[in-house]
């Protein structure tokens, strides 16, 4: 059975059930629900509403999981049918969602589509990588936070969200806006130090052995990049070519530190490290993080500041 029809027959199957159970608990009536599919908007859906108690906030890409191969479950299922805003990233890895947000009454839901908060851009295989089946549809990036001035524009679009969600009440739509600028304003510093870092570097050349999540953020910062794969793709294992390709690209560039983003098994990037004398070092495109990440406290911010010694020492 397709993968669309499935999901389709799932969400009807669990929404009939749901229906003997009449609508939404009390418990979950009295406070807004926003459900996220991936970290980035979870995060900054956290960040916007900080303590305020008015809120259930729901994750459905569980830390440590891999966003490629996720399926909703009956629960999320009926967690995205009862929420008051959705926010997912709107790409081609969310077709289960559109199906889902298709089958569903959402005439009073606020839906967010990462992707449409931003200008996007293509997948592109660059020189070395591998080449994949094409596509008669062009392929956008999803990963559209990477860039620290797409997160902030993504954050607006969901604190406007939010507000409008609490606009009766004074004193809640007043700590979501003083959030909301100070978040910004923490995002702008992030940029800033970026800036700083690369502007003042000796090479701009980055090279992953892995699929390439930062084509927003090279963009942003007018880097140059090789890598394995596309931020896309469904690759984990590297012909031998590209190996070699990118190993000879290492080493003629002298190239220090070779990346993986998070959860990779970093197979290419170890392999190429070996022939070469380059560091392998994360580079977070934060995505998803650890279990022991989410336990205690890390988030955007904390991870991209991490990400900054790494591209200082990547350019140096």
């Amino acid at each position: 059975m397709p993968k669309k029809i499935l999901i389709l027959f799932l969400t009807a199957a669990v929404l009939l059930l749901a229906s003997c159970d009449g609508e939404k608990a009390t418990e979950i009536e009295s406070k807004t629900s926003i459900v996220c599919t991936v970290f980035p908007a979870y995060d900054f859906a956290r960040s916007i509403i900080g303590d305020s108690g008015e809120f259930d906030l729901k994750l459905l890409l569980k830390p440590g999981s891999e966003v490629h191969s996720f399926e909703p479950t009956p629960q999320d299922i009926i967690n995205i049918k009862n929420c008051d805003i959705f926010i997912y990233n709107g790409g081609e890895s969310d077709e289960w969602a559109k199906n889902i947000l298709e089958s569903i009454n959402t005439k009073d839901m606020k839906i967010i589509a990462m992707m449409d908060c931003v200008e996007t851009v293509e997948e592109e295989t660059v020189e070395g990588m591998q080449k994949e089946e094409e596509d008669e549809e062009p392929q956008y990036d999803e990963h559209v936070w990477t860039s620290p001035v797409n997160a902030s524009k993504i954050a607006q679009a969901i604190s406007e969200s939010i507000i409008e969600t609490a606009e009766e009440n004074e004193n809640d739509t007043r700590l979501y806006k003083q959030n909301t600028e100070e978040y910004l304003t923490k995002l702008s510093e992030l940029d800033q130090s970026f800036r700083n870092i690369i502007n003042n570097s000796k090479r701009k050349t980055i090279v992953f052995g892995d699929r390439f999540p930062f084509r927003y953020f090279a963009e942003e910062y007018g880097l140059d990049y090789y890598a394995a794969f596309p931020g896309c793709s469904a690759e984990t294992e590297a012909d031998a070519k590209t190996v070699a390709f990118l190993i000879d690209k290492v080493n003629s560039e002298q190239i220090p530190v070779v990346f993986y983003p998070e959860l990779s098994n970093q197979k290419v990037a170890l392999t190429i490290c070996e022939s070469t004398n380059a560091e392998p070092r994360q580079l977070n495109s934060c995505h998803n993080l650890t279990v022991d990440e989410f336990k205690s406290g890390a988030d955007y911010l904390s991870l991209m500041k991490e990400n900054l010694a790494a591209i200082e020492a990547a350019l140096n």
